[in-house]
């Protein structure tokens, strides 16, 4: 690991991939404590910007928390980098509202692609960006368990053979000892 992280990429299960319907559901709690706990750790050793793509589940689950954690960590700056325009207009009103609160909230916001959906190359791109300007990546995700994220792994792994590139997991077996020691942040 680099002495310093200063630009962190944090994504994960989409809710959907983990069953997770509503943020009531008792498993959002367990993942945004383990995730405060990462990130204030991080912050803590020199972690300027975080940056999401505004997926729902991990990804906004972690802006929400960069949110809250301003009021400690004023110097933490959270990115929004969507992959094109208009990402995320086609969800229902609920999940629309949630990404807009937090674009409202963001410090930066914008898209590497300017159009609305085209085609894949786009997500390729959005990738491509997100690794160029992240010192590393924090993802819940576990190889047991396979969801999009995996796809996103992939290519850090080529990322890494060439460049130097922090790679953090939160696996289901982490999630499952926190919640059994009841650990709260």
């Amino acid at each position: 690991m680099k002495e310093i992280i200063k630009r962190l990429y944090v994504t994960g299960y989409q809710s959907y991939e983990l069953g997770i319907f509503s943020e009531n559901d008792p498993r959002v709690q367990v993942i945004k404590n383990i995730l405060k706990k990462e990130l204030i750790n991080l912050i803590e050793n020199g972690l300027e910007w975080v940056m999401i793509s505004g997926n729902l589940g991990t990804e906004m689950w972690a802006g929400q928390i960069i949110k809250e954690l301003k009021k400690d960590y004023p110097e933490i700056s959270l990115a929004i980098i969507l992959p094109f325009k208009e990402f995320g207009s086609n969800w229902k009103e609920p999940n629309q509202l949630v990404l807009n609160e937090l674009v409202q909230s963001a410090d930066f916001v914008d898209s590497v692609s300017h159009q609305t959906y085209q085609n894949p190359v786009q997500f390729k791109n959005h990738v491509h960006f997100l690794l160029q300007h992240t010192d590393g990546a924090l993802v819940v995700y576990d190889s047991e368990y396979p969801g999009k994220s995996k796809f996103f792994l992939s290519d850090v792994e080529r990322f890494q053979a060439g460049n130097s590139y922090d790679l953090l997991t939160i696996t289901m077996d982490d999630l499952e000892n926190y919640s059994d020691f009841g650990d709260s942040v």
